[in-house]
């Protein structure tokens, strides 16, 4: 495989927000529906401290019973032991643990190996991406503004993995073809998720706290797992109860499908082309539905179909007519068909 080219990787992390931290327990809650899939493998924990890391603190005080090989973490830009370092020195280093060796099951410092990186401990470097090439599995917090870009390297490589993210994520085309192709799934958690960030950061006025501590936190609505790991949940059939008809589902002025304004309301005997709306992902089982797209792609550009019709502009969404030669564009959909009709 190619190794990136020698190039300037942080003028856009540097002016993003990318320091958010997940709590242990949202890692634990996640991480008890996969532990069949670590036995004997390698973990590569990247893009946290991984002195203070919870996903490093997981894997390391659970080593033996989840029968790991080896865990493996790296840091970017810090080797301060400040959390949140504000990545003012330009080398990190990894940490790398094969399990307890003085019989209390504890990781001790001394039973960890730490190296310092000749680099800068970005997941893009080549000292990265040769610690990557020894793990079986990748779980951490990448940061969101280069989420696309992180998770093209880890299919890129051919790796497993179990990664946060923003939902809002599903939506850019290399993610949500790695969905259509069955490649990526959402896992168990989705929803509202709150993580440490640094000291620095300037409150906002929603969704933004501080602690009696002095810690400050952020929360998120639509933070999610992101998986290539089966697990059980992928396999659950959706219950369908409601039936077609042209009065509830109408059809799309820009493409031969039906809407479907929920998940829940997925008509259990149609056939053909359905709009859906992004959350139906969390539901999704690809034993019982195909998705065929989404409607950036597969709606038909409003100048095709209304020439003399009033409908708003914008990127290319479905519409529907409200029945007075006039149109309403509607929020992202993905397109699925019932597999079993």
């Amino acid at each position: 495989m190619n190794k990136p080219k020698n190039r300037s990787f942080h003028n856009a992390r540097d002016a993003k927000q990318d320091e958010f931290y997940t709590q242990l327990p949202d890692i634990e809650r996640e991480l008890r529906h996969y532990r069949k899939h670590f036995h004997g493998k390698t973990v590569y924990c990247n893009c946290d401290d991984p002195r203070v890391s919870n996903f490093f603190h997981y894997f390391s005080y659970n080593f033996e019973k989840l029968g790991l090989k080896k865990l493996i973490a790296t840091c970017y830009k810090n080797q301060d032991m400040d959390l949140f370092s504000q990545n003012a020195t330009e080398q990190a280093i990894s940490l790398e643990y094969t399990g307890d060796k003085n019989g209390n099951f504890v990781p001790n410092i001394d039973e960890i190996g730490i190296k310092p990186l000749k680099g800068d401990g970005d997941f893009r470097s080549e000292e990265s991406i040769l610690l990557l090439e020894q793990a079986d599995i990748v779980v951490t917090n990448p940061p969101f503004s280069l989420f696309r870009e992180y998770v093209t390297q880890l299919v890129e490589y051919g790796k497993k993995f179990l990664i946060v993210g923003n939902q809002n994520a599903i939506t850019y085309r290399e993610v949500f073809d790695l969905f259509k192709e069955n490649k990526i799934w959402l896992g168990y958690k989705s929803g509202d998720m709150a993580f440490r960030v640094p000291h620095y950061y300037e409150a906002r006025n929603t969704r933004f706290w501080q602690d009696e501590t002095g810690q400050k936190w952020r929360s998120l609505g639509n933070a999610c797992w992101y998986t290539n790991l089966d697990i059980a949940k992928r396999h659950e059939d959706l219950i369908l109860y409601k039936t077609y008809s042209p009065d509830l589902y109408p059809a799309y002025a820009n493409f031969d499908g039906i809407e479907v304004g929920q998940t829940i309301d997925i008509p259990m005997d149609y056939p053909g082309s359905m709009g859906v709306p992004v959350t139906f992902l969390d539901k999704h089982n690809p034993d019982q539905f195909e998705i065929l797209g989404s409607s950036r792609t597969l709606g038909k550009p409003m100048t095709e179909v209304a020439e003399k019709g009033t409908y708003e502009q914008g990127g290319r969404r479905f519409y529907l007519s409200n029945g007075d030669g006039t149109y309403r564009r509607l929020y992202d959909r993905i397109v699925i068909r019932n597999k079993r009709l």
